[in-house]
């Protein structure tokens, strides 16, 4: 048991050649379960009861029908089998079902499935020992198991691309979940980003958030925008609607409308999400998307950063990029003014 000193999770492949006896199971369980390390199991066996204590069983169809001796047809026969392998064990329970992708049935009673990415098939060999190993790796990066689940997934339709026993690299696996959440710029109320933003964190992606007005788009917006894409995987760019605009910089502004500026900022390649706030300050915003890192000129601190508060307290991080000095819509709208003359408008101008 000392191996267990230096370990975040435990994985019992049980092959039901007699090295996993019942005695070994369930000392290796009680004892992970003692210093709270989380234990994945592939079972083998026709009585899951032997499991109690791990935290989550992996069985294909043929193995939880064989366990429960229950039709496991349809996603409904799934369901129920599913169910009838947690009242053995007690535990969460992920089914792998080959073309069909995986069902997770949680201790909550929530299930979910994954589908397969499309994919040659050139050999099934390790590919469930795959889904074990890579379920493990983000169970010890604290992923949740839907999370886990989508990444597992992934790196099996990898492997069976592979001629023989093969492994997935860590650039193959960050490939294919990239190739799986990338899109274009696009324009979402905030119920649709919130969906949009929870499937992006069940492949694997870091969220940013920034935010502003970014009525007349120029270098130093852009040089923020960039900055904050480094900074993760995808991008959510937050604006002022119009109202917001009104009451914090005059009548006169904004220059362009709410969907002006918002299908322009979705343009831009760095941008992956776009979202428009009524409210004076994104807090709500922010609170209600829970960005991984949320970024903001250099021309504030830290303690300054609306909605930072939120970000780190959940473990999130504040950044504060640098600003390229001079630019502003402001300025720009006065050097307008000043050329056009006391008696011109900007109107029609813009």
């Amino acid at each position: 048991m000392r191996a267990l000193e230096n370990t975040d999770v435990v994985v019992c492949s049980d092959y039901a050649k007699g090295v996993l006896s019942d005695e070994v199971l369930q000392a290796v369980i009680r004892a992970a379960n003692l210093r709270g390390i989380p234990v994945v199991v592939d079972p083998k066996r026709k009585d899951l009861s032997v499991y109690r204590g791990a935290q989550l069983i992996t069985p294909n169809r043929k193995e939880l029908s064989a366990a429960t001796g229950l039709p496991v047809g349809s996603d409904t026969e799934i369901h129920f089998a599913a169910l009838a392998a947690q009242e053995q064990f007690g535990g969460d329970v992920l089914v792998t079902r080959s073309e069909e992708g995986m069902t997770l049935l949680e201790r909550n009673g929530r299930m979910t499935h994954a589908h397969v990415p499309r994919s040659e098939v050139f050999d099934v060999s390790g590919a469930g020992d795959t889904v074990v190993a890579t379920i493990a790796a983000m169970i010890s990066a604290k992923a949740d198991l839907q999370t886990a689940m989508v990444i597992a997934t992934n790196a099996a339709a990898i492997v069976v691309g592979k001629l023989g026993t093969a492994t997935v690299s860590r650039g193959e696996l960050n490939a294919a979940l990239k190739l799986k959440i990338d899109k274009d710029g696009v324009i979402a109320s905030l119920a649709e980003a919130q969906n949009i933003i929870e499937a992006w964190r069940h492949h694997g992606a870091k969220i940013v958030f920034t935010n502003g007005c970014f009525d007349l788009l120029h270098p130093g917006h852009i040089a923020l925008i960039r900055a904050a894409a480094e900074e993760g995987d995808k991008l959510i760019v937050a604006l002022n609607s119009d109202q917001s605009v009104r009451r914090l910089k005059g009548a006169e502004r904004p220059l362009q409308d709410e969907r002006a500026r918002a299908t322009v900022m979705g343009a831009l390649r760095d941008v992956d999400l776009v979202v428009i706030f009524d409210e004076d300050t994104p807090y709500e915003t922010i609170n209600a998307l829970r960005p991984d890192i949320l970024v903001k000129g250099a021309d504030y601190t830290e303690d300054q950063v609306i909605g930072g508060d939120i970000v780190k307290a959940y473990g999130g991080r504040v950044v504060l990029a640098d600003l390229v000095s001079g630019r502003s819509t402001t300025s720009i709208v006065r050097k307008m003014k000043a050329e056009k003359g006391p008696d011109e408008t900007l109107a029609g101008q813009v």
